[in-house]
């Protein structure tokens, strides 16, 4: 057998030269997105929330009840101030049902009308419209800030940068600032930081201020489309009676450019413009069909309506309808008959069933809350006069904004009373612990653990009780 290398060169192996596939990115370059300004009935109805939801966020902290801050969420003191309403860490299934209430609401909205909170309550949204609304008045119109955007730095964009820039810082400073508002007095907060005081107030207003900075100036639609949970999910809560933004395919192609007098040209009515693409806070193409990064916002809609009227073409080649009516040419009202749907019905009632428990709740909600707690250091013992004494420390939580006198007393024992001071007073909207000593003659009940209730009674002109339940132990 012949050595390899004595072998002729055309029987030597070929040298395979393997081909690598063609490289993919993971992840697409941010294209920024520099949406065009439109005037119409959608933007109208963006701009009469930003006001409605910034005037409440803004004004609501420096507004008192009484003299108190009308709503704060005082974390050091562990009372949530809410209107006339004085709340306790033990109020926590309040909390719990808002959240319930507002989980139903956004599902029922989603299935009436689509991403209705995103495209115009969402604070994402909000603040992004907001400081677009900066960069217009300081860069202009979309065309000025394209070109700026490409051109090379000048003394022009050097101070239109640092204007815009330094806007924003100041929005997201108060902002941040008034965040923090709500959970710390804002007028104390404000003094605290004019002395450089509070360093932990300071952190958590650049922490919420650098957040506002990103999202709303930066991040923007990434936040909705890639961030944001709801976009993802949104699909499954939607379905062919949902209202959304929707193009009429079947009225607007072929699209093209033409002359007012399209139908002879055998063209549909879209003139293939792209502002609605133009316009969308997204960036994306409602022509191509629903898509899950669409807010909702309608933008797209306004601008459509303005070039159908300038070509002399009825309104609705971009609208909101259903699934079902654009497949089927519904009117209006029979596609509304059909949003009414079991779904939408179920969401309701429940919806008002919770709120109205909750508002029942609120209503007749006891003013004070108390709380037991059993002596670990002396569980039971028997003291002078034949007696069995048991321990126990209560917390009274008063709800009020007025000092009370609460008095105690017990039942559930044959023969059992207080052996401690029986009434206690208690300050405005504090809480204090108190310390109850129940004795019961011995031999009275046997030896073992046995049900005793605590009766707390207010001595106001309106007296409230509250029974809270607890143990009596007898030694052997």
């Amino acid at each position: 057998m012949p050595h390899p290398e004595h072998s002729s060169p055309d029987k030597k192996a070929k040298k395979i030269i393997p081909i690598l596939p063609e490289s993919v990115a993971l992840l697409e370059p941010r294209k920024k997105i520099q949406p065009r300004s439109i005037s119409d009935v959608f933007s109208a109805w963006r701009w009469i929330m930003v006001w409605v939801t910034q005037l409440v966020f803004y004004v609501l902290p420096w507004l008192e009840w009484g003299e108190r801050q009308m709503v704060l969420f005082d974390l050091e003191t562990r009372r949530f101030y809410l209107f006339g309403l004085v709340l306790y860490p033990q109020d926590f299934i309040y909390l719990t049902g808002l959240l319930i209430i507002s989980a139903l609401a956004l599902f029922l909205f989603t299935a009436l009308a689509g991403r209705l909170w995103c495209g115009f309550a969402c604070p994402q949204t909000v603040y992004t419209e907001m400081f677009l609304w900066i960069e217009h008045k300081v860069e202009g119109e979309r065309s000025a800030r394209l070109r700026l955007d490409a051109s090379r730095w000048t003394f022009e964009k050097l101070w239109k940068r640092t204007a815009k820039h330094g806007a924003w810082i100041a929005v997201s400073l108060w902002t941040g600032f008034t965040f923090v508002g709500f959970f710390v007095p804002i007028r104390q907060l404000g003094s605290e930081l004019l002395m450089l005081q509070g360093s932990w107030q300071l952190f958590w207003v650049l922490f919420y201020g650098l957040a506002t900075y990103g999202n709303a100036g930066f991040l923007r639609e990434q936040v909705c489309k890639h961030m944001c949970p709801y976009a993802r999910f949104q699909s499954a809560m939607l379905d062919n009676d949902t209202l959304v933004v929707t193009y009429d395919a079947k009225r607007g192609e072929p699209r093209g450019a033409r002359s007012k007098n399209a139908a002879s040209e055998g063209l549909g009515s879209c003139i293939d413009c792209t502002l609605c693409v133009q316009v969308c806070p997204v960036g994306i193409d409602i022509r191509n069909g629903l898509q899950y990064e669409c807010i909702g916002c309608g933008l797209c809609i306004d601008a459509c309506n303005s070039v159908m009227d300038k070509v002399a073409q009825p309104r609705g080649l971009i609208r909101l309808a259903t699934t079902n009516s654009m497949a089927g040419q519904w009117n209006a009202a029979r596609m509304l008959r059909r949003m009414i749907r079991p779904r939408v019905l179920i969401y309701a009632a429940v919806l008002v069933a919770l709120s109205s428990a909750m508002i029942i709740s609120l209503a007749v909600r006891t003013p004070f809350k108390v709380d037991v707690v059993r002596d670990r250091a002396a569980l039971s013992r028997i003291v002078p006069g034949g007696k069995i004494e048991n321990i126990y420390r209560l917390q009274i939580m008063n709800a009020t904004e007025s000092p009370q006198r609460y008095r105690i007393s017990a039942r559930g024992i044959e023969g059992v009373e207080v052996a401690s001071e029986p009434e206690v007073s208690v300050g405005a909207t504090e809480s204090q612990w108190v310390s109850v000593r129940l004795q019961v003659p011995y031999g009275t009940v046997p030896s073992g653990a046995h049900p005793v209730y605590f009766e707390v009674e207010s001595l106001s002109p309106e007296p409230e009780y509250v029974s809270e339940k607890s143990s009596f132990l007898v030694p052997r």
